[in-house]
């Protein structure tokens, strides 16, 4: 009893008594209801997942796999095509002009295997019994409290995961494109010739779900847009003129909540780096990133953690993990420079 209470005191919170981490329980548990554990209704838990998606910018707009009650992962076969030249589209498919009564000719698509396990997800919290007497009062801060950080941390990994016991953000996977920056570009600058570029490498196909993903610090160099003037023999700057409207447009124009680039909207995110890194701004189909999931998250309490405290464990888990599509970028039908559905610009510090 007294390693049961030492272990509840928040003044020696991280020296748990070994013998309480590695002991099964020999009496009451929150995995049998009837002993006071329990679970909170489906509902709730199925809630609490849609709105951490539909609150999402990032995480609504990936494609998303549900994953089957008998399975821990997904293993999937991925078409190996990293050229849009004759022979490499879609992995090796290829169709050919044929004379009447000629000989038809085949072709042998490759695949490469997607294999994704289960990462998981976890959050904690303690609630008075005070607290506890109001439940409608309870139910909208947990709701709020871990729908908010479920979202923070299934975003921030969607850009920026190891992939190490969490999802593979798309800027750490092999596909990611980082643009280089002007020569004698100042730091902490982004200009018109940055966004030209990066739009550029962007592929056709992908440009219609693309999105311009920045950090706030950024904003204010979307409204300074000059396309350079250069002499006549194109060696040097003699002066600029106003970037066309088409290249920024501010929030609100035509009736939008997002300002554009290019004509695709720009969302502002707590996930993207400084001015001046990369990473700071980045233009994405995350269509063509992938996650799975086994919802709904699961929800649990117990009244016997820190039963001297008069309060409640309540214990959040969400089994998730998502990587890019792309493993490589991919080298045009015409032309060598590569092309992506994530693209970055090179630090400029």
């Amino acid at each position: 009893m007294l390693a049961i209470a030492g272990a509840a005191n928040p003044d020696r919170r991280g020296s748990a008594d070994p013998r309480l981490i590695f002991a099964g329980p020999t009496g009451m548990s929150e995995g049998v209801a009837a002993d006071g554990g329990f679970l909170v209704q489906t509902d709730f838990s199925n809630e609490l997942l849609q709105n951490t998606y539909e609150g999402g910018e990032i995480a609504s707009r990936v494609r998303r796999i549900p994953i089957g009650p008998n399975s821990n992962g997904i293993h999937m076969n991925g078409v190996d095509e990293t050229s849009r030249a004759n022979g490499s589209r879609w992995g090796g498919i290829q169709s050919f002009w044929t004379a009447e009564a000629g000989l038809k000719r085949d072709s042998t698509p490759k695949f490469r295997r997607i294999k994704m396990e289960l990462d998981k997800l976890t959050g904690l919290c303690y609630a008075t019994d005070e607290l506890l007497q109001d439940s409608t009062a309870l139910e909208s801060w947990l709701r709020q409290a871990f729908a908010d950080e479920f979202l923070f941390k299934i975003e921030d990994a969607i850009v920026n995961g190891t992939g190490a016991g969490m999802p593979l953000g798309f800027l750490n996977g092999g596909s990611a494109i980082t643009v280089p920056k002007e020569a004698n570009q100042l730091a902490g600058t982004i200009v018109a010739e940055n966004i030209l570029k990066m739009w550029a490498r962007m592929p056709a196909r992908s440009r219609k779900n693309a999105v311009w993903i920045i950090n706030q610090d950024v904003e204010p160099q979307l409204y300074q847009f000059v396309i350079k003037v250069k002499n006549a023999a194109g060696t040097e700057n003699v002066g600029g003129i106003a970037a066309p409207a088409i290249m920024f447009t501010p929030p609100g124009a035509n009736g939008s909540q997002y300002a554009t680039l290019m004509g695709r909207p720009i969302i502002p995110v707590e996930y993207a780096a400084t001015l001046g890194t990369a990473g700071d701004i980045m233009l994405v189909d995350l269509s063509q990133y992938l996650a799975i999931d086994k919802g709904p998250t699961q929800f649990a309490s117990s009244i016997h953690v820190r039963f001297i405290y008069d309060e409640t464990c309540f214990r959040f888990v969400y089994r998730f993990n998502g990587q890019p599509i792309w493993s490589n970028p991919m080298t045009p039908y015409k032309g060598t420079a590569t092309q992506s559905p994530f693209i970055t610009l090179e630090t400029r510090a």
